[in-house]
């Protein structure tokens, strides 16, 4: 299991100091939060990554529209000159 570049042996570790420190009784709460933080983290970086990618997808079709645009009236001059 490789979690974060923590293999198995250092989150272990890690958890048996937490539990030293904060003792058992606020572990699960410390847990809590650090779930809810990761959570909300997670949800804000794709409601960012959604975000951009819309802009960027309609920044693609608003310059296609305008190449669009610019061909019909240079074959509108081309009509006219024949």
């Amino acid at each position: 299991m490789d979690f974060f570049g923590i293999g198995f042996g250092e989150l272990l570790l890690i958890l048996v100091i937490a539990l030293i420190i904060w003792g058992p009784r606020r572990l699960p709460e410390i847990a809590r939060t650090i779930g809810k933080t990761v959570r909300a983290l997670r949800k804000s970086t794709y409601d960012f990554t959604s975000q951009v990618t819309k802009e960027i997808e309609f920044s693609e079709v608003e310059q296609k529209e305008k190449r669009s645009s610019s061909e019909d009236a240079k074959k509108a001059g081309e009509a006219k000159g024949q």
